[in-house]
Order: C-alpha cells, then sequence, then structure tokens
C-alpha cells in the first residue's frame, strides 16, 4: 500500500470539503432566519401552530413528534408483511430489535442489529426508515436554531416554532441536497429500482442471490443527514451502495458537508460570527489530530507480521487512508456508516473512534447536535474561567448562574453515565457476554464501542459484537432514547434560561466566547473532562490491545 497516496487523497479531500463551508453555513444561515417565509404556511396549515413557543411548548413538541414516529415505525416494522413492496415477502420484526431500530432511527442514530437486504421490506426502508432519515436530521437543526434564538433573544421566551425549524430543515435543505446527491450516486451505479432479488450462477457454478432495491435515495439521506446505517448489512462496503472511488469520495463528503457548515451558520444566527468560528476551529482541530494520529498508527503496520499494513477487514478498492478517512469521519459527525470493518482498525486508531463518540456530538457532530454538544462545554468552560479570575461567567453577554451550570452538567455528564454504567452491567452479565466474538481487552472494546455508539447516537460498531439478542436490543434502546433526549431537553432548557435575561455590555472585565483563548481552554476542557471520565475503560480495552502487539 503506497502510504504517500494514501495522504494525498485524505488531503484532497479536505482540501474540498473545507471550501464548501462558507456557502453551505450562508445557505444554513438564510434558511432558519428569524423572517416569515412562504413555506411557514405548510407548518401552520398542516400542524395548525403559529406563532413562537417558549422552550417548555419547543420541547413538548419535539417531544411528541418524535414519540409518535417512534409507535408509527415500530408498527410498519413489525406489520411489514402485510404492506406493500415488500417482494421478497420478509416477515414483521419481533418487537425487541422492532424497538430498537424504531429508537434508533428516530434518534438520528440508525444503529443496525439486522442486515437490511434480508430483514427489511423495501416499504420499510423507504417509508419508515427514510422518513426518519429526513425528520430527525431536522430535528438537530431544530434544537440548533432554538439554542441560537435563546442566545441573542433580549428578555423574551420566544425560541421560535418547532414545526417552523422541521419543515425549513426538511424542505429547503435536506430534500434537494438528497435530491441531487441521488442522482450523482446513480451516475455512478449505485442501484434505485424495486425489482425482485435476482439469482444468478458465479464462475464456480454456485447460486448467488443479488439483493435490489431503492439504494441510491436512502444511501444520499443517510449520508447528508448523519444517520449512517445502510441499505445492505455490509453498508458502504458493499459494492451496490459504493461501487467507485468518486461514490465513496462523494459519500464521504456529504458526511461532513452540513456539520462542517453548521458552527458558523450558529455564529450567524446567534449574532456572534466570531463565536461560531471558534467553535468551528476547535472541532477541527479535534478531527485533525484524531484523523492524523489514526492515519499514523495504520501506516506504521502490524508489528506481529513484520509491520506489514492492517489490511484485514479494509475496503482495498479505496486503500488504507479513505478506510480510515471515513472511520475518523463516520464517528466525528455522529454518521455511523462505514466502509470497512472498525473492529479491524488498529488498536490506537479504534480506540480514537471510540473516544470522539465517548465525548460526545462535539466533533462537528450531527446536523445541528454537534454545536448544541459543544455548547455544554462551553459553559462549563466560562464557569470554570470566571472561578480563575473571581468575577461571575458572562457568555455572549449573558451572565451565568447555578441554573445553567446545572443543566449544562446533566447534559455532558448522562452520556457518560449510560455508556460506562450500561457497559458494567453488560460485562458483568451472563447475557451480555455470551454475545462477544472475542475475549480480553478487544471484547471490552467491543461492549464499550456498542454503548459508545448508542448513547452517543453514531450508529457503528465494532462488528464482533452479536447485539441483535433481547439483551443488547433493549440495553441499547435505553441508551439511544436517553442519549439523545437526555442532551436535548437540558440545551432547550438552557436555551429558554438565556433568551430570559439581560444583556449585558461588555466591559474591560468581560471573558470574551472567542478568539485563540477561549478556545484553548474550550478544547482543554473537553479532552479533560473526557480523558478522566474514560481513560481508565480506554486503557483496559484498545491501549492495553496495542501493547499486546509488542508483547
Amino acid at each position: 500500500m503506497n502510504s504517500f497516496f494514501d495522504i494525498a487523497h485524505v488531503v484532497l479531500f479536505l482540501a474540498v470539503a473545507f471550501v464548501t463551508v462558507p456557502f453551505v453555513s450562508k445557505w444554513l444561515s438564510w434558511t432558519f432566519r428569524p423572517e416569515p417565509m412562504r413555506i411557514d404556511s405548510f407548518a401552520n396549515v398542516i400542524i395548525g401552530s403559529r406563532g413562537g413557543q417558549d422552550w417548555k411548548a419547543y420541547a413538548g413538541a419535539l417531544m411528541a413528534f418524535n414519540c409518535l414516529g417512534i409507535v408509527v415505525l415500530l408498527a410498519i416494522l413489525m406489520l411489514q408483511s402485510h404492506l406493500p413492496f415488500n417482494p421478497q415477502g420478509l416477515p414483521g420484526l419481533p418487537f425487541d430489535l422492532a424497538l430498537n431500530t424504531a429508537i434508533s432511527f428516530v434518534t438520528n442514530t440508525n444503529w443496525q442489529a439486522y442486515s437490511g437486504e434480508s430483514t427489511l421490506s423495501f416499504f420499510s426502508q423507504m417509508f419508515g426508515l427514510g422518513t426518519q432519515n429526513f425528520v430527525s436530521a431536522a430535528v438537530g437543526f431544530g434544537v440548533m436554531c432554538a439554542l441560537a434564538r435563546g442566545i441573542r433573544s433580549r428578555q423574551s421566551s420566544d425560541l421560535g416554532n418547532f414545526w417552523v425549524d422541521l419543515t425549513r430543515g426538511t424542505c429547503l435543505i435536506l430534500l434537494p441536497l438528497a435530491a441531487l446527491w441521488t442522482l450523482i450516486l446513480v451516475s455512478q451505479g449505485v442501484i434505485q429500482n424495486f425489482s425482485a432479488y435476482v439469482d444468478v450462477n458465479t464462475l464456480e457454478g454456485a447460486k448467488q442471490t443479488l439483493p435490489m432495491g431503492p439504494a441510491a435515495s436512502q444511501i444520499a439521506i443517510k449520508q447528508l443527514g448523519t444517520n449512517g446505517g445502510g441499505f445492505f448489512g455490509l453498508n458502504s462496503a458493499h459494492p451496490f451502495e459504493n461501487p467507485t472511488f468518486f461514490s465513496n469520495f462523494v459519500q464521504v463528503l456529504g458526511i461532513v458537508l452540513l456539520p462542517l457548515a453548521a458552527p458558523l451558520a450558529f455564529g450567524e444566527l446567534a449574532g456572534n460570527r466570531r463565536h461560531g468560528r471558534t467553535l468551528f476551529t476547535v472541532m477541527g482541530v479535534l478531527l485533525l489530530g484524531a484523523l492524523g494520529f489514526s492515519l499514523w498508527s495504520e501506516l506504521q503496520g502490524n508489528p506481529i507480521f513484520g509491520g506489514a499494513p492492517f489490511l484485514e477487514g479494509k475496503e482495498l478498492r479505496f486503500g488504507i487512508g479513505h478506510s480510515v478517512l471515513w472511520g475518523t469521519v463516520t464517528t466525528a459527525t455522529s454518521n455511523g456508516s462505514v466502509n470497512a470493518m472498525m473492529s479491524s482498525l488498529s488498536p490506537l486508531a479504534g480506540g480514537i473512534a471510540m473516544f470522539q463518540m465517548m465525548l460526545g456530538e462535539i466533533i462537528y457532530g450531527g446536523v445541528g447536535s454537534g454545536v448544541y454538544g459543544l455548547f455544554l462545554y462551553a459553559i462549563l468552560t466560562v464557569f470554570i474561567a470566571g472561578l480563575m479570575v473571581g468575577r461571575s461567567p458572562e457568555f455572549l453577554g449573558k451572565k451565568i448562574e447555578a441554573p445553567e451550570i446545572k443543566l449544562a452538567v446533566i447534559g455532558v455528564l448522562l452520556p457518560s453515565v449510560l455508556i460506562l454504567g450500561s457497559s458494567a452491567i453488560a460485562v458483568m452479565s451472563e447475557a451480555g457476554l455470551k454475545s462477544l466474538a472475542h475475549q480480553g481487552p478487544h471484547g471490552l472494546s467491543e461492549v464499550l464501542y456498542a454503548f459508545s455508539s448508542a448513547a452517543g447516537n453514531n450508529g457503528s460498531s465494532f462488528g464482533g459484537l452479536t447485539s441483535n439478542t433481547p439483551f443488547y436490543n433493549n440495553m441499547l434502546s435505553c441508551a439511544l432514547f436517553f442519549g439523545r433526549f437526555g442532551v436535548i431537553l437540558p440545551v432547550l432548557g438552557l436555551a429558554g434560561l438565556l433568551a430570559r435575561k439581560k444583556a449585558l455590555p461588555e466591559s474591560a472585565g468581560t471573558f470574551p466566547a472567542h478568539g485563540p483563548l477561549f478556545g484553548t481552554l474550550l478544547l482543554s476542557v473537553a479532552l479533560i473532562v473526557g480523558a478522566l471520565t474514560f481513560l481508565p475503560a480506554l486503557v483496559l480495552g484498545p491501549i492495553v490491545e496495542h501493547l499486546m502487539l509488542f508483547k
């Protein structure tokens, strides 16, 4: 494998991705501007909702919509044998798997304990999962915009309207982009049809069944909405999902397109562009650091085999560089799709992917969710800075007091509790240990990775873990649900508190929430909190596994 070309491809991708940022961020800030738009009437007519909402009304509408989505999707999955577009006559899913899948897609996670082509009908994929791929991403945008309005508001409880945000995000951003990406993917050979599966004879004379279906449209929105998952069980390593080098490049670009632009759009909507640029820079430093370290680890080779590359589980059509790039990007942006086996990464690269999810959705993260995830750390940063100088902390002209700190701590620590607590239960129970494909540190990594992925609403997995069991379906369902809404609700509560506060004029003693000093403090707080929380678990998993390579 040529490491020069691996690195060159990664550099080319990063250059293209970062060039798109200013244009997409302008599009986002225009879409969610406070002025009324014609499309808002659609939400008013369909939902009957008019005017702004305070944080409780906004949160209530959000939770009602998502809980209804879980119920509807659960019914579709369990009753798919009685629904149309099921040429293979696939049966309905058992309750525990259907519940896990429904919660997974509603929470923008797309954790898959099943293989798509052998489990789900076209109807379930299109109308069930496809719908949630759009609206779950739009919900993330809505929460980000509500937070920005809370920061910009001056003693008002108005955070906007959830239904309007949902409509704008879906119709003005996600649908147009998904249509464009679908056409590009179809041009590269990604299948898009409603045919029954095709039986063919291989060169060896054996019979093989080739799955068919409307894959391109689902792949487009799974990437653009940072949903992840896959139409086929092999995900984007399947040649029908990802047939060419260009389709691979376009799919990875789709993963980062909206998350990269979100922090800059957030700064524009919150009335402080410099703060948005600082968030963007902190996220960029974390992403580039993780990518560089992972590439270094992979390209060092495996000492057990004399430094030969870690090729097992990689997609050799694209090379190690693009496999590592995808693995880093998918765990940084809370996407979860893969084009290679995450379990086959070198121990340190796998550990970096896991740590990115453990930090929460803060390294660009899912659409919208990366911004409000890092915002929680920003609140902690200004609080710590205030303690160091003996001054009441302020954030973008709003005084930060005990209620704001409590909500920020809940949002930061709840996913950590879910990851470590659920992993502890799994490794102490017989039902949890039965699903492991490996013993020792890699087996622990399988469990840690699964719950990090669920609580961080990522969706990727270390493939050795057999997660389609009642134990893991139920445990992961809880982590999925509370990992999503246990962060969203504190963020909306914070937005409501900030919206009602009086804006304070800047003074010589104001600590600015932008610039190199604030960015360095924010980066340090995120890494220190993550290290103190997860380093012992990481030592027992990927770090010990790395040291065993040199035993």
